[in-house]
């Protein structure tokens, strides 16, 4: 994998392990990880298989899959528990993590990640494709309706810059399990049940669905709203987003 590494401005007090979501790349994290309120703690940014910069897989990963081959990495690197940030996917993906490898995770941070169907605005019109017509049509018509959308949106334009980096073959298979275990409506659940600090930071109104809120606080999730944003908070309000993590970090970390 290509991997992006910032290393604290002093003894780093923890490490955050950024993960991203379907079709993104680690490029999204850019701006957030130099931000001056994150300067105590040090930070990794991956571009997951078949996206960004790493190699496209022959076969893609599942997401389990995926989950397994970041533990093996951060075990492979020495890393000590680390503190997980997945957005949307990478939420997804982090949840997995942290659930098959509790020892390598200190605390999980879930940035809009899927809860609900209502979440797969990306996910579910690729999943309904078939796999070949995907490849053949559906990735450049989303790549295309992104780009469109990005004249008025700065996630979005971004968004777009790692959509022509990403193998549509590993999209379109991740889109169909994101779909797969929203319609399940179980990962807030999930989230709760771990037992390690987690902290959801919805993205509001634009971002995760009222239903996923709604199934995050019957299950007792603690959420952070970061308001008047969409999907990605950490690009659309990054000042509110560092101070509701850094918040959450101080406390976490204090204990």
């Amino acid at each position: 994998m290509f991997v992006r590494e910032r290393a604290a401005a002093a003894e780093a007090r923890a490490t955050l392990v950024w993960i991203h979501g379907l079709g993104e790349s680690g490029l999204c994290f850019e701006q957030i990880v130099t931000d001056a309120e994150l300067a105590a703690t040090r930070h990794l940014v991956a571009d997951l298989p078949g996206y960004g910069r790493s190699a496209w897989p022959e076969i893609p990963a599942t997401l389990t899959e995926t989950a397994d081959r970041l533990a093996g990495w951060l075990v492979r690197r020495g890393e000590p528990p680390s503190v997980l940030v997945g957005h949307s996917m990478g939420g997804v993906i982090a949840l997995l993590l942290a659930e098959r490898h509790p020892q390598l995770v200190l605390a999980l941070i879930d940035i809009d990640g899927n809860k609900s169907i209502d979440d797969c605005s990306f996910s579910e019109p690729a999943a309904r494709a078939s796999a070949e017509s995907f490849r053949a049509r559906g990735f450049e018509s989303l790549k295309e309706q992104v780009y469109r959308d990005g004249a008025r949106d700065e996630a979005l334009r971004g968004y777009y810059v790692s959509l022509r980096l990403a193998d549509p073959v590993s999209y379109h298979a991740h889109a169909r399990e994101l779909v797969a275990l929203s319609l399940d409506e179980r990962l807030a659940d999930r989230l709760a049940a771990l037992r390690l600090p987690a902290l959801f930071v919805a993205g509001v109104p634009r971002g995760v669905s009222e239903r996923s809120r709604e199934l995050l606080a019957r299950a007792g999730v603690r959420c952070a709203l970061v308001t008047e944003s969409g999907h990605w908070p950490f690009i659309d309000r990054p000042r509110q987003f560092t101070a509701a993590i850094e918040s959450w970090l101080s406390e976490v970390l204090e204990d």
